[in-house]
């Protein structure tokens, strides 16, 4: 249950990233984008990527990069051929929602990376005070 929580939680941090980073570049490159469609179609987008990452997370890969590259491949596949499906190349370059793409898989890597951090010395702090009370105990 905890997992599929977390994964409607990440399909959904992911459609508000994209939404927002996809007003940027609009507004920077002059790009009009009808938005109340886009959302729904960057949603289904984001369901089939996260839900491939995931499946593809269940078998692990010996080489760390080689999962990243995996992962970036997998996403901006499933992007292009939702470029296609939604016809979105007929307001936004190709080139655009590839660099989009990596943009948001780099910024979500870097949450991650950082989440991973506080979480370890957490639990770093954790094993600290219980090795500590251990030791007081048995003096």
């Amino acid at each position: 249950m905890k997992e599929i929580k977390n994964i409607i939680a990440l399909i959904m941090f992911v459609t508000g990233a994209a939404s927002v980073i996809l007003a940027a570049f609009s507004a920077l490159f002059g790009v009009e984008i009808h938005f109340v469609p886009s959302v729904f179609e960057i949603f289904a987008a984001n369901i089939l990527i996260i839900l491939g990452l995931f499946v593809r997370r269940k078998f692990e890969i010996r080489y760390m990069l080689l999962e990243y590259l995996i992962d970036i491949t997998y996403t901006v596949a499933v992007l292009v051929v939702s470029g296609f499906v939604f016809n979105w190349y007929s307001s936004v370059p190709m080139w655009l929602l590839v660099v989009m793409a990596v943009v948001i898989y780099l910024f979500g890597m870097i949450i991650f990376f950082i989440r991973f951090k506080k979480d370890t010395n957490e639990m770093n702090e954790l094993l600290q005070k219980r090795k500590k009370k251990q030791a007081e105990t048995v003096s």
